[in-house]
């Protein structure tokens, strides 16, 4: 099968079988009273969004695998080798998409926790790093029986870097990072859903560069079900991704990246996810060493400029537009910076 083919398929079957899911969804968690809590120190224009349900990442947890199963399935009938067990890409990609549901699952246990006890906090700090260090761990684990004892990671301008015992604590940090930096990102109406989807975009160009077909197919089903998933969640949204959603999305973008060999790419590819972790650490950090001051009026950032009177509209759009700039950015980088390792 045609590797762009099967690109347009995945992307278009996530996207159709998210937003479908939706006529399904939303009424059924209407149903079961899953409503967002919303918290007092928030903007307070927030409190219209008191009872929107929540959990509607499941959507697109359902939809990626579909569509990622179909285009695979689809290569596989008509004799392409997209799917091939024997190739380490296959190994780390396939585990990626477990880890990234397994994630998905940790955040369903927040949010029912959340919803069930009609607060805004779920699973406690030290359940939540229990669960990501042994879904970590599992994750990391497959990929030294993917990799090797001595595995390596791809970095522009450099080239291949043999890291030791060092990839393992490097791994855990990028998988921490990541999915909590995606769920900060998760906190107005279309704004994680569309960073993420273009990301995913980006991911998929990069695989095509590096000749990692199976993790550009797994791209643009990401980037698909995001699409799908908007149709819901654009402002003023019928429904919230969650941190099941959340959890699932960042989980999926640290695979896809360890798939291409470099995680490193993530600081470009997934620009806003960064910015809006360091203002979150920044903030904590400034608070604590000014005891009592801020940088921001609200952390993470998207709420400062919220505060200052941005709409959620204007936000998605803008910070929509950085992450591309990101991306472009990203590619450039990788064409310019890894010319050995790509395909082109």
């Amino acid at each position: 099968m045609n590797v762009y083919a099967a690109i347009v398929l995945a992307a278009g079957a996530a996207l159709g079988v998210t937003a479908l899911l939706g006529f399904v969804f939303i009424p059924w968690l209407h149903k079961l009273k899953f409503g967002q809590i919303i918290l007092d120190i928030g903007p307070n224009w927030h409190k219209h969004k008191q009872g929107t349900p929540t959990m509607g990442g499941l959507m697109f947890i359902i939809g990626v695998p579909l569509a990622v199963a179909a285009a695979l399935g689809t290569d596989a009938l008509m004799g392409g080798r997209m799917l091939r067990f024997d190739d380490s890409f296959t190994v780390k990609m396939l585990s990626g998409l477990i880890m990234a549901m397994l994630f998905g699952l940790m955040g369903f246990l927040d949010d029912y926790t959340k919803v069930v006890k009609k607060r805004n906090k779920g699973l406690s700090i030290s359940q939540k790093t229990a669960m990501q260090l042994l879904i970590s761990g599992g994750y990391l684990f497959s990929l030294f029986l993917a990799m090797g004892s001595n595995p390596y990671t791809l970095i522009p301008f450099v080239g291949q870097v043999q890291v030791g015992w060092w990839f393992w604590p490097f791994g855990f940090a990028v998988l921490y990072a990541t999915t909590n930096a995606v769920n900060f990102t998760d906190g107005i109406d279309g704004l994680c859903a569309s960073v993420s989807m273009i990301t995913g975009i980006g991911l998929a160009v990069f695989a095509l560069m590096r000749g990692v077909f199976g993790a550009g197919v797994v791209a643009a089903a990401l980037a698909g079900g995001c699409a799908g998933f908007l149709f819901w969640n654009r402002p003023t949204a019928k429904v919230f991704m969650g941190d099941t959603g959340s959890m699932f999305i960042g989980g999926l973008v640290v695979a896809i990246a360890f798939a291409l060999d470099t995680p490193v790419i993530l600081l470009l590819m997934g620009l806003i996810y960064v910015i809006e972790g360091l203002s979150d650490v920044l903030q904590i950090g400034y608070f604590k060493l000014t005891r009592g001051k801020r940088i921001f009026k609200m952390a993470p950032i998207h709420h400062h400029f919220e505060m200052s009177g941005w709409s959620e509209k204007k936000i998605g759009i803008i910070f929509s537009i950085v992450n591309v700039l990101g991306v472009a950015a990203a590619i450039a980088v990788a064409y310019y910076g890894l010319r050995a390792f790509i395909v082109l």
